[in-house]
């Protein structure tokens, strides 16, 4: 009688694996990979990003991530910064961009490891293909934008993918997962 009530159970928990997995598998038959923490992202320890900010460090808003690629968020952080502060490259890098989008005076930086940087409201003299090293100033804020008067915000992705800029200058808070509907284990 105890063997025959095993087996359902197995078969049932077996199924529930597999449904599981056939659930988490997209139709092209490949299982999905899972994406990098935000805020670890992998880096080169020998050269830390620095605080593009003279100052104390302030977060005006913090990196909110969206829950997918075209959901809400806020993909980077505002920074607290005086009128015409003068901004620093937080890495070393080459500009790849500057000028007005939308409305929103931007300067985009390329720099090791696949990361890139935008900083806006930000005026600069800088050209794009301009080599910057850590801590030169690379602009004035300025205003405009979405940021708040009075900061500065950078957005920082890699490969592609917006990450909290925070992990960078070593102040990112790791996720800490609870255990679910009280079973702790």
């Amino acid at each position: 009688m105890i063997v025959s009530m095993r087996i359902p159970r197995l078969l049932v928990t077996a199924l529930m694996v597999i449904a599981a997995f056939v659930a988490a598998t997209p139709a092209s038959g490949h299982v999905l990979a899972s994406a990098p923490a935000v805020d670890d992202p992998p880096r080169d320890e020998a050269e830390p990003w620095r605080w593009p900010v003279d100052g104390g460090r302030q977060v005006v808003a913090a990196f909110r991530a969206p829950a997918h690629q075209y959901g809400a968020g806020h993909r980077g952080i505002d920074l607290a910064a005086p009128a015409d502060a003068p901004i620093h490259a937080p890495a070393e890098g080459v500009v790849a961009f500057r000028g007005t989008v939308v409305d929103r005076l931007l300067l985009t930086i390329e720099h090791a490891n696949g990361y890139v940087s935008t900083y806006e409201p930000l005026s600069s003299a800088l050209s794009p293909g301009q080599r910057v090293a850590a801590g030169d100033e690379i602009g004035m804020l300025s205003t405009g934008g979405h940021a708040p008067p009075g900061s500065l915000h950078l957005g920082v992705r890699q490969n592609g993918a917006y990450v909290d800029p925070m992990a960078l200058f070593g102040g990112a808070e790791r996720a800490v997962l609870l255990p679910c509907c009280g079973y702790a284990r």
